[in-house]
């Protein structure tokens, strides 16, 4: 089976199911069929096992990594369509919603400019780090940490990216593009066995 199939299943797996462990009794439950957002649920790095190649797609964090991006894009769709909704637009669908925002025609109410603009800064959730680290571990949880499938899944990012740039209708804000390169910066670290830092004194 190629490749491309083993990812694409496992990643269907482990969007609908998941294991579940009551007195000493496990059972895998269809999560297409509960509620996926829940409230508290936070993705938080943890490095205890990123240094560890299983070559197992590691199902518990790619749950809790997608949990995390659908509470947070929940959010973030939220409130932008409360901004649509007061300027007179409609909603429609989430396609129209990104070009809504790159037409750039509309106006910010202090309130939700302070809020985006937390979400982007530097230490952000959206920012360049967090988001390229989420990208990073989403891959390394998908092949086990198996540095010898950066190069296919980075080419997987690298086709996401290019799609994410057609639904925008225009070329993305430069925090993408800033984004896109550390995403690239980290995978070459994470295929070499290096760190970022130590490819930054490479190339210097």
């Amino acid at each position: 089976m190629a490749i491309n199939s083993v990812n694409s299943t496992t990643t269907q797996q482990a969007t609908a199911y998941t294991t579940q462990k009551a007195n000493g009794i496990e059972k895998t439950v269809d999560t297409k069929n509960t509620t996926k957002q829940e409230a508290g649920v936070v993705y938080e790095k943890s490095d205890k096992t990123s240094d560890v190649v299983t070559k197992k797609t590691d199902y518990a964090m790619i749950e809790k990594l997608k949990a995390d991006a659908e509470q947070r894009t929940a959010q973030l769709r939220s409130l932008v369509e409360k901004m649509m909704t007061k300027q007179g637009e409609a909603i429609g669908t989430a396609d129209s919603m990104w070009r809504f925002l790159a037409k750039g025609d509309f106006t910010v109410d202090a309130e939700t400019k302070a809020q985006a603009e937390a979400d982007i800064a530097e230490d952000g959730y959206w920012g360049v780090e967090q988001t390229s680290d989420r990208i990073l571990d989403f891959a390394k949880a998908l092949s086990g940490n198996d540095p010898e499938k950066a190069d296919l899944l980075l080419d997987a990012f690298k086709k996401g990216f290019k799609e994410a740039t057609k639904t925008w209708g225009d070329e993305l804000p430069e925090i993408s593009q800033r984004t896109y390169d550390a995403v690239v910066e980290k995978f070459e670290a994470w295929k070499n066995g290096t760190t970022v830092a130590d490819s930054a004194q490479t190339e210097a």
